[in-house]
């Protein structure tokens, strides 16, 4: 039975904030520390290519699908299933699992964002000014992830900062927030993109990045590139928790829904390539020679991007204006997927958003302490195997398993009779000006995506153990 004491539902003011707030949800780290390293690692411009046909056939539709859920119930995705189809009790089970995927999603990612914060406070204070190389900068690194109650002490400002923005008005607090930040955030990547052009290695680190490298296709195969690309497509915008769902209850119906998340998917794509055009050539200006296939992840952005800019002119100014940038484009993460998770116990509770963020925040706090404490007094525990950790049994879960499962959920529920059913999602995301969903894409939303869907699923749950 639904609550009653439900607070009545904010509205965003804008559709610019629209945008600004569902992209934001979407960039992420995973933009810069992934993107660059996945293209790298399968043969450069080839790999772009098959990515942004991926996005547009893949990506697009589950969020258009999303925002229509969301939009239609006007509801948080606890209560959307309970709204759209009232009468059949089974989807709803979907809807708590997308509370749960975004608590354990802000488990792991309040950490990286306060490490962002840590790095950006590292390059203002000269923290580096005595490190000249690689092994010095590792040390740095190491050194941040041993001291836990430090990291506890900024994944606590994090949580503080993120539920105190989502304490406001949504439209004051919020909206606002995000729209000033994402500017920021795309004005320094423009910034520091430019300066890369002005480079040595630009040359070799553009042709290296949009060229496709036919050898490296040859040595990984080409169905690899083919699975990784559609891989990176899907999960570049957090789908399938209810991530996209919520602010499409946020919103009103003057817009159609797919010609927004075609927007929203531009901007993504946008920070991700923008993200590849500052690392390529710093990374062969600066570490010619050097493989970066073998700097994924964490250690290319804590490791190997800052032992460049202790190395560059200036470089203290632009590794403080990039690790500015990341915090921004991780914050635009946390503000999002804590106004979701806000919103999902609001309306299981009842409570005001004060106490609601209050509690939430606690528990946030409470259980963000496993990831931190998986760096050093618990770096014994490898749940996935040899030098894997609790972040990286937490990312396993929310990325391999929860996305994509969540978003065939919704590609079946969206599509079919004993679910919502094609027509009255399309009714529902054609309303307002914009891109339309036409008839004669059924049977590939149907049919076929689900099918692709299952298999990156697949794919996702046997990865680590092969």
């Amino acid at each position: 039975m639904d609550n009653n004491n439900s607070p009545k539902r904010e509205r965003l003011g804008s559709r610019l904030g629209f945008i600004l707030l569902s992209a934001g949800c979407a960039i992420g780290i995973g933009n810069v520390w992934r993107f660059p390293y996945i293209t790298a690692k399968n043969g450069g411009g080839l790999f772009v290519l098959l990515y942004l046909i991926f996005l547009v056939i893949m990506g697009i539709p589950v969020m258009c699908m999303e925002f229509s859920m969301g939009r239609s119930a006007q509801a948080s995705p606890v209560k959307i299933y309970h709204k759209i189809k009232p009468q059949d009790k089974k989807w709803r089970a979907h809807g708590y699992a997308s509370l749960v995927g975004n608590t354990m999603l802000m488990m792991f990612y309040t950490s990286v964002t306060a490490w962002m914060l840590q790095y950006f406070v590292y390059m203002v204070s000269g923290k580096f000014n005595n490190v000249t190389d690689t092994s010095g900068v590792s040390l740095v690194f190491g050194d941040m992830l041993s001291h836990p109650w430090i990291m506890l002490l900024f994944v606590a400002f994090v949580v503080i900062v993120g539920f105190l923005v989502c304490s406001f008005d949504m439209q004051k607090g919020l909206e606002k927030i995000s729209k000033i930040m994402m500017v920021m955030l795309l004005g320094l990547i423009v910034v520091l993109a430019i300066h890369s052009f002005t480079l040595d290695g630009a040359s070799e680190g553009l042709k290296f990045y949009l060229m496709p490298s036919l050898e490296k296709i040859k040595e990984i195969g080409l169905f690899t590139v083919i699975v990784e690309a559609m891989n990176q497509a899907f999960f570049t915008l957090s789908l399938g928790i209810g991530s996209m769902a919520i602010f499409g209850s946020f919103i009103g119906k003057e817009r159609s829904l797919l010609g927004e998340s075609v927007n929203i998917a531009c901007l993504d794509t946008f920070v991700a390539l923008m993200s590849g055009l500052i690392i390529f050539p710093a990374f062969f200006t600066y570490m010619p020679g050097a493989d970066i296939t073998q700097a994924a992840g964490p250690n290319l952005i804590f490791v190997t991007l800052p032992n460049i800019f202790i190395n560059m002119p200036l470089g203290k100014l632009w590794g403080a204006l990039f690790f500015l940038f990341m915090s921004f484009a991780a914050f635009s993460t946390i503000f999002a997927v804590f106004q979701n998770i806000l919103s999902c116990v609001q309306e299981i509770s009842g409570w005001s958003k004060k106490k609601a963020c209050l509690i939430c925040g606690i528990a946030i706090l409470i259980l963000s302490i496993p990831c931190v404490l998986g760096f050093n007094l618990w770096a014994g525990f490898e749940p996935l195997g040899q030098g894997s950790g609790i972040m990286d049994l937490e990312d396993y879960i929310v990325s391999n398993i929860l996305l994509p499962l969540g978003s065939l959920v919704v590609v079946i529920f969206c599509n079919h009779k004993f679910g919502w059913g094609f027509k009255s999602f399309q009714d529902e995301a054609n309303q307002g000006k914009g891109l339309k969903v036409k008839n004669w894409m059924r049977i590939y939303f149907a049919y076929i995506l689900p099918f692709i869907i299952s298999a990156i699923l697949i794919y996702g749950v046997i990865t680590p153990f092969i």
